[in-house]
């Protein structure tokens, strides 16, 4: 008992409307024959409407339908005396479209073939000329909200059509010409546009079609992100970036995660737009640049690094964001680094100990998972102008391991031995005298000062100590042979390698046979 989809798509393409009536009646016939129909099963139905086929599918028991048929009899009853009826006809039109937007959207999303064939139909075309010929609508149709959905589930599913919308459909264009709309922005400057304070505060319905948007331009965006944009391109980009940068989309508690993962999607040179707002007195600047919209994304930063769930989904993004930004702009880095990494001053705590925004950065730092961990790691190391002595200053060494083994910087041998596409002034000695006073204490591994200990030798002789050094020897010999640890050493590269790998092992032949005579002895001790 299946549909003939296939018979149905080519009476569509010919017009046939008797043809996919006969073919959905036949449908129905199957179905109403079955003595036994479970409730969930699909019933298709057919209706005529201003000599136009309409068919969507309904299931059975559902209350949809039920409250469709209440919300028109309350809509009758409220009418005032000598109002005129609304048009019954475009009512169930739209209402038959819609659900009809609504199956396809279950049907793309769960369904391999169906994605297939909306990719060999071509309805992307039919789907983004929808969608360019409601823009400029005044009330746009309730339809819209589900076809942006459906668009948005077609790219995430089938990113090959991405290219295709972006390229040959100039999907880029349309859907920012959709955002401005639904937005109904003002413009002051060539990237620089403003709510119409006159307007109505955005509805609901509104901001689920801005949130569509947003992820639709990100599916068909991102791949693009490290490219070279032309120059029509980078205009259009930087029309979006001003567009999206506007109070509702920025502040706005909803569309603010699709608003910064966006961002990041779009290529670096674009986001310079970010800080060519004009400056004012309430303004937040750095070097004479304008920093809100800066200053907007730090503050989201901090409250995702408050929020305790799905860290890693929260966190990367705007991570991500804020690290290319700072390599990108002095201004920005400076701003950023002066609210995150201000100047040294109390190093009796270990860095990652506390509650502020830095001590938070550098516990990510050796988070478990490893994206979230880089994504940390590399914000302040771009804060520390990518210099491995001020990084290890900031968070212990123990702290950037991680990262420096990774760009093999363990060894200390240059600042950036690694490509890198940032240009930093040269460093400058940004040590307080607080800092400098106690810098001799500082341990170099947990980044603080720590408590004079006792020598543990003290007191030993000459020989006991040489004693004790051999007895040393002998364990982590043992620990190595029993793959308890593995002895690590760095290479010229400053990556680590095991210790056989760099070089002669460190331990003499004469050492090897003063370990084994002595673990002879220890067993025939024991013995």
């Amino acid at each position: 008992m299946d549909v003939d989809v296939e018979g149905i798509i080519q009476c569509i393409k010919q017009g046939d409307e008797n043809g996919v009536q006969i073919q959905l009646q036949e449908f129905n016939k199957q179905v109403a024959s079955q003595k036994s129909l479970p409730r969930t099963h699909s019933r298709v139905q057919v209706s005529s409407t201003n000599n136009k086929s309409f068919f969507c599918l309904t299931l059975q028991g559902s209350t949809h339908q039920k409250a469709l048929e209440r919300g028109r009899k309350d809509r009758r009853e409220s009418k005032m005396e000598g109002e005129e009826e609304e048009d019954e006809g475009e009512l169930a039109e739209e209402s038959l479209r819609k659900e009809a937007m609504k199956v396809l959207c279950n049907v793309v999303y769960n369904s391999t073939w169906a994605q297939e064939r909306f990719s060999a139909l071509s309805l992307m075309n039919g789907l983004i000329e929808r969608i360019s010929s409601s823009v400029n609508w005044s009330s746009p149709s309730s339809v819209q909200f589900y076809e942006l959905r459906l668009m948005f589930l077609i790219t995430a599913l089938r990113p090959e059509l991405n290219n295709q919308l972006q390229k040959v459909v100039g999907g880029v264009s349309i859907l920012t010409a959709a955002l401005e709309s639904t937005l109904e922005v003002q413009w002051k400057e060539p990237y620089e546009c403003v709510l119409d304070p006159a307007a109505p505060p955005i509805s609901p319905e509104a901001s689920q079609r801005i949130i569509e948007i947003l992820k639709i331009l990100f599916n068909i965006t991102y791949s693009n992100h490290r490219q070279e944009p032309g120059e029509d391109d980078a205009a259009l980009y930087r029309h979006l970036v001003a567009i999206i940068l506007t109070d509702s989309v920025v502040i706005s508690s909803q569309p603010h995660s699709h608003t910064v993962n966006l961002l990041t999607a779009l290529p670096l040179q674009c986001l310079d737009v970010l800080l060519s707002v004009p400056l004012t007195p309430d303004s937040e600047q750095s070097q004479g640049v304008n920093m809100d919209c800066v200053h907007t994304l730090l503050l989201f930063m901090e409250h995702r690094l408050e929020s305790g769930d799905k860290i890693k989904e929260k966190l990367t993004p705007i991570l991500n964001l804020l690290t290319e930004s700072c390599r990108a702009h002095r201004e920005t880095r400076l701003y950023i680094r002066k609210h995150i990494l201000p100047p040294l001053r109390d190093v009796s705590h270990k860095p990652e100990e506390g509650n502020t925004v830095k001590s938070r950065l550098i516990r990510l730092m050796t988070h478990l998972d490893t994206d979230l961990k880089h994504c940390a790691a590399d914000l302040i190391f771009v804060l520390c102008k990518e210099n491995v002595r001020r990084f290890v200053k900031y968070t212990g060494y123990g702290n950037a391991a991680g990262l420096l083994a990774t760009r093999g910087l363990l060894g200390g041998q240059g600042v950036r031995n690694y490509s890198s596409s940032a240009q930093y002034s040269s460093d400058s000695d940004s040590d307080t005298e607080e800092y400098r006073q106690v810098r001799d204490r500082i341990n170099p591994v947990t980044g603080r000062m720590e408590v004079p200990q006792p020598d543990p030798m003290e007191g030993m002789t000459e020989e006991e100590k040489e004693e004790e050094a051999k007895r040393l020897i002998t364990l982590f010999s043992k620990l190595s042979r029993d793959d308890i640890i593995q002895p690590m050493g760095v290479d010229e590269e400053g990556k680590l390698v095991p210790l056989q790998g760099v070089g002669e092992n460190p331990m003499t032949e004469d050492a090897k046979t003063e370990t084994e005579t002595d673990e002879g002895a220890e067993k025939e001790h024991m013995d």
